[in-house]
């Protein structure tokens, strides 16, 4: 077992340096004339409507930390909505959406679809959450805040989340005006809590009680390590959701039948993670109990080659899960970081 090197200790200087550096991110990867967000640092990068979302939650939580001012959090965020609500909706394959739901990459300067990317409903939803936090922070009595908030609750209620069923239980992936909706649902315990959360609320196309109660039925329950939980195996599928709503003590049918709720199941999911590490099943360089965190990331790239007498297959962007895999011994440090709120005691030991 190799020896774990001594950590560096994380006090409040260094816990605002990375909040700042990270909120960096939405602040210089952002097209001010639109909103949209970049998916990533390359350049040509086509904006996300998921990384739009996260930035709409995250600019409260930035006026909140002196990152900025509410007053441009406000402008970014005003102008930001006024652009979905005015994007072309519409079967045409170069729209920004169809029935309330987005494209999952859009150009960056015309908010366009491209790459004949699919209208995302898990995207959608995290675009969605950002925006109704929006709704939900600013309540001040002036023009800007009061349309912010109108822009919120219609941008909501545009959503026509059970066309998205294609009349089956359980909600599909998405669409394109190419092949129509795609085969893939949402089953299995997934990143797709929030995505039924917000479908169930739905003021206008709500999710019939059916579709989440199809949704449960499709959980694994497992007993890994000594942990009992709701399976799956990247961890960020067991903090996307907490982002937004706070689950400790919420039951549905599900974790009633277990005692359990989605903040403990996260908790029991992370403590699954750094056993795996520990134990280091495949053998991976640098794996250890403060060297954890398997989760959808970039990775060294699609390809196979032999390290110390054992073929490794590794992968690019990839969901990759604990204990069952994929695992090409890519750890991602934001991971860990975003674990601090399940597990503190063995995120900061």
């Amino acid at each position: 077992m190799q020896n774990e090197p001594k950590q560096e200790a994380l006090d409040d200087d260094l816990l605002a340096t990375l909040q700042s550096k990270t909120f960096d991110y939405f602040l210089y990867e952002a097209n001010e004339a639109n909103g949209l967000v970049a998916d990533r640092t390359r350049k040509g990068s086509p904006a996300s409507i998921a990384a739009v979302g996260l930035a709409l939650t995250s600019y409260p939580v930035g006026v909140a930390r002196g990152f900025m001012t509410r007053k441009q959090a406000c402008a970014r965020t005003l102008t930001t909505m006024r652009f979905f609500r005015n994007s072309a909706q519409g079967t045409e394959p170069d729209a920004t959406g169809y029935k309330g739901f987005y494209y999952h990459f859009l150009d960056m300067q015309t908010g366009r679809r491209v790459w004949q990317c699919e209208l995302s409903t898990i995207d959608t939803a995290l675009l969605i959450a950002g925006i109704l936090t929006a709704g939900a922070y600013f309540r001040e009595d002036s023009e800007e805040e009061k349309e912010i908030r109108i822009l919120s609750e219609a941008l909501y209620e545009r959503v026509d989340w059970d066309w998205a069923r294609n009349g089956g239980a359980t909600v599909t992936h998405g669409w394109t005006p190419e092949s129509g909706f795609i085969g893939y649902r949402w089953e299995g315990y997934d990143e797709a809590l929030i995505l039924y959360v917000l479908g169930l609320g739905s003021p206008t196309h709500a999710l019939p009680r059916e579709s989440y109660a199809a949704w449960l039925a499709s959980y694994l329950w497992k007993k890994i390590y000594g942990q009992e939980f709701a399976y799956a195996g990247p961890l960020f599928i067991h903090q996307l959701s907490h982002i937004w709503l706070d689950f400790r003590g919420i039951r549905d049918a599900f974790m009633r039948e277990h005692d359990s709720d989605y903040f403990e199941n996260s908790s029991r999911a992370t403590h699954v993670q750094r056993e795996y590490a520990i134990r280091n099943p495949l053998e991976f360089d640098g794996y250890h109990g403060t060297s954890w965190g398997v989760t959808a990331s970039d990775g060294p790239g699609w390809q196979t080659r032999r390290i110390g007498g054992i073929e490794r297959r590794f992968y690019g962007y990839r969901a990759r899960g604990a204990p069952f895999g994929p695992d090409d011994g890519t750890l991602s440090p934001w991971a860990t970081a975003a674990s601090l709120p399940f597990a503190p005691e063995i995120v900061l030991p």
